[in-house]
């Protein structure tokens, strides 16, 4: 869905994909972060510690450099990343959220962590503005926090400027929020009539929404990973 591996290729970064948890082995896997979603939700998953595990694995036994570890995913994935930006914030350096909530009740990170974020305004999903789902595949309810509440908690906690640069381009608008502690930003981009979807990318399935073609959700977000990495 989001061509990170052909990035990766490109670029020379080592792009790793993480298995959540479900009922089958490789299909409807989920991610506990928080409210939602399904399995992991239900049976309490410790993501955070196997995420914390991996990664303690992987710069062990690979050349990556832990200044410059980075996380992204959509829909569940997204709201994941906050969950883990929470609570482990002395080992990633940014996080790249794609149509997801920060719904995360207690957040208090030890370390700037920056953030770059990409909505659709029109989300059924995940809803722009917050709320309840208008369309849902996870049975538990749940009421998610609109993109500003996620983008002001950022702002506050790295202490960067609450004056964005902004600018837009067709139906993209970008809003940079920088000169945070340790040089982190926030940054927002904001696609008018976007859906649940990976800007630039393919579609999830047969029946998820069509990308946008105007950005590049891996694009931009690799150059924003490439100059914030902890300090």
């Amino acid at each position: 869905m989001s061509r990170m591996s052909k990035k990766a290729d490109e670029e020379g970064f080592v792009a790793v994909y993480p298995y959540g948890t479900g009922r089958f082995k490789q299909r409807l896997l989920t991610w506990n972060a928080g409210n939602c979603c399904g399995w992991a939700l239900d049976n309490k998953t410790d993501d955070v510690d196997f995420i914390r595990s991996l990664l303690d694995t992987l710069v062990t036994h690979y050349p990556i450099d832990p200044k410059r570890v980075y996380a992204t995913g959509i829909s569940n994935g997204g709201m994941m990343l906050y969950v883990l930006a929470c609570a482990l914030s002395d080992k990633i350096a940014a996080i790249a959220p794609v149509a997801g909530a920060m719904n995360h009740p207690e957040c208090k990170p030890a370390h700037p962590v920056s953030v770059i974020i990409f909505h659709g305004t029109e989300d059924e999903h995940v809803l722009y503005g917050g709320g309840a789902p208008l369309k849902r595949a996870d049975p538990n309810p749940r009421i998610d926090n609109p993109v500003s509440f996620a983008v002001s908690f950022w702002i506050r906690q790295n202490k960067c400027s609450t004056r964005p640069i902004r600018e837009e381009h067709g139906n993209v608008i970008r809003e940079t929020y920088s000169g945070g502690d340790g040089r982190s930003a926030v940054v927002l981009y904001t696609i008018r009539a976007g859906k649940h979807a990976w800007p630039g990318g393919e579609r999830g399935s047969i029946f998820g929404d069509e990308p946008t073609e105007e950005l590049s959700a891996t694009d931009a977000m690799w150059e924003f990973f490439k100059t914030h990495p902890k300090r």
